[in-house]
């Protein structure tokens, strides 16, 4: 069987959709020897994180480079072209944007729909354009891959996709993640300035990630550890670092700013609790790499997140301030609870593998492929 995979996603702009593209593309290429793989890749497009040639050491893998960017207009004129030259028996994009009348069996896979669950924190243009690509999509596409129940959920609440057309594959971890030796977690403490015991939120800062909340619980916190705020941080959304500043609490939180791939590992192992209060994730990968590393972990008990920590973690509401900063006493001031959760959440995170979301991928390939025969 042949499939396109619209890889072309898997660059620096798309963190978050490149990662789970390639993690999933090579897994695909590992583990379905049966499958060839026609990956489409931009070129021109830069791409620090993910070694798309190294795909090539795979049999089944042909790359395919292909000069259309994401977003382009073109791409809905030029990209059926190449999905026919590919031979290709299903097109496979994992993202919205994309050809809609691609010429072959499609599969799509849709995240989440933040912008239309959380409306008030986007502009009228970008909820527009949103649900319009995302409506696009789901018509064109045979079979949608949603990334956890809960945006299955909305996906047939809010758009009204038949219950049919969704297939649910949970994300994983990359296989990157695991718990660091001391040495390693001792030499980034050292170099990035951080103290033996520090709570940890790795993580975009946009409204949904709900910081202002975390910041205000934590800084009634009297005797916690430092706060450590790391990841992406879009100047547009200061909120949290203007609590902080207001507060005077510059000593007890730290904005660290983007973390290389190289170091997440070890900071999310050397973390004394990892947090997590975003009222909305489509899947939520940061919980689930911190319970990987062996990080204990307190998370928002909203949308998917459950699915992902499944049993793994302490859960709160994130609209609670007062339940954050409980939930995050609770589990510092007991040694036995952080061991339990450490223990119980490193059974979870190997029970979401990049394997196992492939098999599933591919068996919707397969019942595509075979009902166009």
């Amino acid at each position: 069987m042949r499939v396109a995979f619209d890889g072309r996603a898997i660059h620096d702009h798309f963190p978050g959709i490149g990662r789970y593209a390639y993690n999933l593309a090579a897994a695909l290429a590992r583990t379905q020897p049966a499958l060839e793989l026609h990956l489409l890749y931009h070129p021109g497009q830069a791409n620090t994180r993910y070694p798309l040639e190294a795909l090539r050491a795979y049999a089944n893998v042909r790359l395919v480079p292909v000069a259309v960017r994401n977003f382009a207009p073109a791409e809905q004129w030029r990209l059926p072209g190449v999905l026919r030259a590919t031979g290709a028996q299903v097109y496979h994009s994992p993202y919205a944007v994309m050809p809609y009348r691609p010429g072959l069996p499609t599969v799509v896979t849709i995240h989440d729909l933040i912008p239309l669950i959380q409306p008030a924190r986007y502009s009228t243009r970008a909820r527009w354009l949103f649900g319009l690509t995302v409506r696009l999509a789901a018509r064109a596409a045979q079979r949608i891959i949603t990334v956890s129940q809960a945006s299955a959920a909305d996906l047939r609440t809010r758009l009204g996709i038949p219950a049919r057309k969704l297939v649910t594959v949970l994300e994983a971890a990359d296989p990157a993640f695991a718990p660091q030796p001391a040495a390693a977690v001792a030499a980034l403490k050292g170099r990035l300035g951080l103290p033996p015991d520090y709570v940890l939120y790795f993580g975009g800062n946009k409204p949904h990630k709900n910081l202002e909340r975390l910041v205000r619980a934590y800084l009634r916190l009297s005797d916690a550890p430092l706060l450590v705020i790391a990841g992406q941080w879009e100047a547009r959304y200061p909120n949290a670092r203007n609590i902080v500043k207001e507060a005077g609490a510059e000593g007890r939180v730290r904005f660290l700013g983007p973390v290389t791939a190289a170091d997440a590992p070890a900071l999310y192992s050397g973390a004394r609790l990892f947090v997590f209060p975003s009222v909305y994730e489509g899947f939520g990968l940061p919980p689930l790499e911190a319970m990987a590393c062996g990080a204990p972990v307190a998370c928002s008990g909203a949308s998917s997140l459950p699915e992902v920590v499944g049993e793994a973690a302490l859960l709160f509401d994130p609209l609670d301030e007062a339940a954050i900063g409980a939930t995050i006493k609770r589990a510092l001031g007991d040694d036995s609870l952080l061991a339990d959760l450490r223990r119980r959440g490193l059974a979870q995170a190997a029970t979401l593998t990049w394997d196992k979301a492939a098999a599933q991928t591919a068996a919707v390939y397969a019942e595509l492929a075979g009902a166009a025969q």
